[in-house]
């Protein structure tokens, strides 16, 4: 079968096709038609070899931790009603970029009915993590809610959750495109972050007072920024650093400015709650309330190119493979 590896760490070329025996499902896992990879920006981080949270994989290794697809077999100890069920399955911190994957039963999603298998990794990733930020933040109606990153795969999901919620939104991104995308998901105001005053109209939206909740998943001199801008009693919290640096801020300044900060350390704490923010989302979904952004797909043998989109910021919402 078909896979994708990454040779050495470096730049988006050095993810090159190949081939690979076919996986057997050992007991306990099954193999999974993979038909969406999903990817993150930290996964780019890895495969450059520069990220800060995750052990290096060893050389050479076939990256993707998320695919949806049906499975194909099973192993010993395997419920035999899997089979042939559309899934999500967590492949761990690999092996996902191939045409069939092993997962362990127990990282299975079962996909509902009526719901694509696109639409449903990404709101099964990105939007568990983004119905987390929004409960742990305490999102409150008539709130001034600033999300960073406004128009990736997190961000569009987190403008929609927060408008659901009652709050008003100002969507912070790069370019014109992310920019109408964010008024199209129903912000309130929409700034550019490249420009240098753009946290003075950020508070010029917000009548002088700053945003009560800021999502910050950019890190460095703007999430920097952005806590500046935060209101008196408000609620900072951080999620990623896709500018490499996360933003740390130290507790007495955080005091002094009233601002609660939630770092990034959060994350850490999410894995007990996924399947009940995925399955949240996906009847959100249903209901109307959201919908994934899906900027960008390519095929397994463009898996360069799907990177390369992400890190270059060129990516509108979330960023699949379809095989």
């Amino acid at each position: 079968m078909q896979v994708v590896r990454v040779m050495r760490f470096g730049g988006p070329e050095v993810l090159v096709l190949g081939e690979a025996p076919e996986p057997v499902a050992g007991v306990g896992q099954v193999v999974v038609e993979v038909a969406v990879a999903g990817m993150t920006f930290v996964e780019t981080q890895i495969r450059r070899g520069v990220d800060k949270w995750h052990a290096r994989p060893s050389l050479p290794y076939v990256p993707g931790g998320l695919v949806a697809g049906r499975v194909s077999s099973i192993g010993a100890q395997v419920d035999s009603g899997w089979l042939g069920r559309r899934v999500i399955a967590g492949t761990g911190e690999t092996g996902g970029f191939a045409e069939r994957a092993v997962a362990e039963v127990g990282e299975l999603f079962p996909i509902p009915d009526g719901l694509d298998l696109p639409e449903a990794i990404a709101l099964h990733s990105d939007g568990s993590t983004a119905q987390g930020l929004v409960e742990k933040a305490k999102i409150g109606p008539g709130d001034w809610v600033l999300v960073e990153a406004a128009a990736g795969g997190v961000g569009s999901l987190l403008v929609q959750l927060a408008r659901a919620a009652g709050a008003r939104v100002v969507g912070a991104a790069r370019g014109a495109r992310k920019l109408e995308l964010i008024r199209e998901l129903g912000a309130d105001a929409a700034v550019d972050y490249s420009d240098p005053g753009w946290t003075d109209r950020v508070l010029d939206v917000t009548g002088g007072v700053g945003p009560d909740v800021v999502f910050d998943g950019v890190g460095g001199r703007i999430g920097r920024a952005a806590f500046e801008v935060t209101a008196r009693g408000g609620r900072f919290s951080v999620h990623g650093a896709s500018s490499g640096e996360v933003t740390l801020i130290d507790p007495g300044e955080a005091r002094f400015q009233g601002v609660e900060v939630i770092g990034i350390e959060q994350l850490f704490d999410f894995g007990p709650n996924l399947v009940r923010w995925a399955e949240q989302m996906m009847s959100q979904a249903a209901a109307g309330l959201v919908r994934p952004v899906i900027g960008q797909t390519f095929a397994l043998e463009r898996a360069a190119d799907a990177h390369a989109a992400i890190e270059n910021r060129t990516a509108l919402g979330k960023t699949l493979l379809l095989l």
